[in-house]
């Protein structure tokens, strides 16, 4: 295992930077998981306006999630959410980026 592969597993075990969450991909059986949760709001340029909204994502291991897709389900303390848009990877391959959406 790697210094990176070690420190991601260290970032997700601990309860202040991850939290559990269910992953259900689409007709698939419920997985419990660790996610790091980023809502930041974001700001797109549409012409000459900027718009304005609130975004959640989530970062899975990929050793959990080997491959989520756009339209599975995760619930984050009770809130389900589905993936929407395709899942990014990071460059040492080990965490998905995945933009989601309120169920």
């Amino acid at each position: 295992m790697t210094a990176v592969a070690m420190a991601l597993d260290a970032l997700f075990a601990d309860d202040n930077v991850a939290r559990e969450a269910v992953y259900t991909p689409a007709g698939g059986a419920p997985v419990l998981v660790r996610v790091v949760t980023r809502r930041a709001d974001e700001t797109t340029g549409f012409g000459d306006a900027r718009i304005w909204s609130e975004t959640t994502r989530v970062d899975l291991r990929v050793s959990e999630v080997p491959q989520p897709r756009p339209g599975d389900r995760i619930e984050i303390d009770g809130e389900p959410f589905l993936i929407q848009g395709e899942p990014v990877r990071d460059r040492e391959r080990l965490v998905w980026t995945v933009d989601l959406r309120p169920a």
